[in-house]
């Protein structure tokens, strides 16, 4: 059974950075995409952020953070970042690790129901 363990969230001031990580527990799970979503007051908010796909060789993010957010992948160490620079209160969030590891075309990967593995979320304010 695959987990995936974020860590790094926290408080910081808007214009300034911070850090997520995302940890896949079993050595063997290779997924094809990963990424990061963020979930405000309601569940149906829940929207993609950042995405990796083929071992990070391609990125796709939403509008709201093009420019200031990206996400490096460590494929020898199963672990995906995301680096959230010039940071608003707007960013503030519930931020979630997804992972899945079937092949899905490019117009499909910030949507939810994509992905089969969810981390348990870190909180992120600014």
């Amino acid at each position: 059974h695959v987990q995936l363990v974020e860590s790094g969230g926290g408080s910081v001031q808007a214009g300034g950075s911070l850090r997520l990580s995302c940890q896949a527990t079993e050595d063997t799970y290779s997924p094809t995409c990963m990424g990061w979503f963020r979930q405000g007051p309601r569940p149906s908010m829940r929207e993609g952020v950042a995405i990796s796909y083929d071992d990070g060789t391609r990125t796709v993010y939403a509008d709201s953070v093009k420019g200031r957010f990206t996400i490096p992948r460590d494929n020898a160490k199963d672990t995906l970042f995301l680096q959230m620079n010039s940071l608003k209160p707007e960013d503030t969030a519930m931020y979630y690790c997804a992972a899945d590891a079937r092949s899905w075309p490019a117009s499909l990967w910030l949507l939810r129901w994509v992905y089969s593995y969810w981390g348990q979320g870190t909180q992120v304010t600014v």
